[in-house]
């Protein structure tokens, strides 16, 4: 079983390596292995949810080296989460493209595969430098996604994703390199053990060193001010490659999560709390970046966009609180808004599928100006009601939910997330409730009325003022897609009881990581050599 640690990156790799050697002579082969690996990616990430719920850290050293010299592979509660996420989404947006857009342009595939085994690996890595090269594989296969399909609009916004991320990257590289220099371990768990130990006058280039990783992480997260290339890049992207990199925020916010809580918890001596008050500001800042952008657009992969950039915000700054139980929500939400944001953007093609060119601004001039014309007719013989086919019903009823997961209504898991974020903060002790408090719930509930606002908004315009003129044919694997998706929020919100017991388990290992420690820096039984 403990082989299985490191199937989720043996398994996307193969795959593209096979798919390459394929090319185009014979594209069922392809789809064949796409399907294969997806599908087994989720099969896998399960089992690996079901392992993490044991009190013991999962680890798999590669040689079977210990920790300070060789490659550690780390499952815990938080990475089996990531990990179910990432080929949840994956599945779903590969079965979207399998219908049409696989066939936009070349090498979708084995870009679709690297990207799952860039993701993967970034989670289940247990040291900074692995995490940069699984950071750089991940980034590498989203170059090509972004770009997929060609087009003036793609290529401008996909040449601004890569060159603020080869920026970040480095960085990621100097940032590393100080941390190095000053601890002599690049093993998360080895320089948590040491971060107690730094001597005075290293602590503060050692700190400076984590923050240029930090800003690094927050790049990649769309922090305000470093997220401005994140919607027009998503908007500019084909559907099912939007999808996929939706979930490469979180990847920031994983880095965050993880180094933060294991750097800078309370076993950190004098470091202890470092740079959680720039988490919380920069959040709260992100938010409220993010609930502008939403009402300024109406454009709906843009208005996607902004909500991710929401979504990143809402985390950060719940991070950035320093307060277990806070965590355990911010998991929760974190859940649920990677589900809704990659429902909504499959979604999005289907529903502007036929539409005129223009239509949003048709729309806005009309509800504006008028239409210049008087309805001469009689009411006597007007036509009462509209009919509405059976497609457009569907999908009036996909957007329906995904705008109240995305404003956080009751009941769904969004509004069940955001009430897990604001309750421990609201009850925070006998010093009353900060002002910081105050201020990221009017955050959550003016973003929540924004996203409301603009989703309203935009669905009367597309589902109602400027319909399509005819009705958009769709293939039975694009709504099963988004229904995925959906379901599985409806299950998330069904189920809340156990999910949040899971994600409050998980925030308690990140905060008091003593079991991910001892289990990363014991020594193997057997060393390679014949050692002991």
């Amino acid at each position: 079983m403990d082989h299985l640690l490191i199937a989720p990156i043996v398994v996307p790799m193969l795959a593209g390596a096979a798919m390459i050697l394929v090319g185009d002579r014979s594209r069922t082969v392809v789809l064949a292995l796409g399907l294969l690996s997806t599908a087994a990616l989720v099969v896998l990430a399960i089992v690996l949810l079901g392992l993490a719920q044991e009190p013991v850290v999962r680890i798999y050293r590669l040689g079977n080296w210990p920790a300070l010299f060789g490659i550690v592979l780390v499952l815990d509660r938080l990475t089996a989460l990531m990990l179910t996420l990432a080929a949840v989404l994956g599945f779903s947006a590969f079965l979207f493209a399998i219908c049409r857009w696989h066939r936009a342009g070349a090498h979708f595939h084995p870009l679709f595969q690297f990207q799952l085994m860039g993701l993967n690996g970034a989670f289940l890595t247990g040291d900074l430098f692995n995490l940069f090269v699984f950071f750089e594989v991940m980034l590498a296969a989203s170059y090509g996604m972004a770009l997929h399909g060609s087009g003036v609009a793609r290529v401008r916004a996909g040449l601004h994703y890569i060159v603020i991320n080869l920026v970040a990257s480095l960085l990621f590289l100097i940032g590393a390199s100080v941390v190095y220099g000053i601890a002599g371990t690049l093993n998360m768990a080895d320089l948590a053990a040491r971060m107690r130990s730094v001597a005075v006058e290293d602590r503060g280039l050692l700190e400076t060193g984590l923050g240029i990783l930090g800003i690094a992480f927050l790049t990649k997260a769309a922090m305000w001010p470093l997220g401005f290339w994140l919607p027009p890049t998503y908007a500019a992207a084909t559907t099912p490659a939007a999808a996929i990199l939706s979930i490469l925020s979180k990847v920031g916010i994983y880095a965050v999560l993880r180094v933060w809580l294991l750097l800078f918890g309370d076993e950190a001596g004098a470091s202890a709390g470092f740079g959680g008050t720039w988490l919380l500001l920069g959040g709260l800042a992100t938010i409220a970046f993010g609930s502008i952008a939403v009402l300024a657009t109406q454009n709906l992969p843009r208005l996607a966009g902004a909500s991710v950039m929401v979504s990143s915000g809402t985390l950060l700054a719940a991070i950035g609180t320093g307060q277990v139980a806070v965590t355990g929500g911010a998991l929760f939400y974190l859940t649920s808004s990677v589900l809704a944001i990659g429902a909504f953007f499959l979604l999005i093609e289907l529903v502007e599928r036929g539409r005129e060119v223009g239509a949003d601004v048709l729309a806005v001039t009309r509800e504006a100006f008028g239409t210049g014309e008087e309805d001469e007719e009689s009411p006597e013989h007007e036509e009462v009601g509209v009919a509405i086919p059976g497609t457009v019903a569907i999908l009036g009823v996909t957007f329906m939910a995904c705008a109240l997961l995305l404003a956080g209504l009751p009941p769904l898991s969004g509004f069940l997330a955001k009430f897990a974020i604001l309750a421990p903060l609201l009850t925070y002790g006998d010093g009353g409730v900060p002002a910081t408090t105050w201020a990221l719930m009017v955050a959550l509930i003016l973003s929540g009325l924004a996203s409301l606002i603009a989703m309203l908004r935009v669905g009367i315009d597309v589902f109602w003022a400027s319909p399509a003129p005819r009705v958009p044919r769709i293939a039975l694997l694009e709504i099963a897609s988004v229904s995925l998706l959906l379901v599985l929020c409806a299950a998330l919100t069904a189920g809340a009881g156990p999910a949040m017991e899971y994600m409050q388990a998980a925030a308690r290992a990140l905060h008091a990581p003593g079991d991910y420690l001892n289990g990363v820096l014991a020594v193997p039984t057997t060393l390679p050599g014949g050692g002991g």
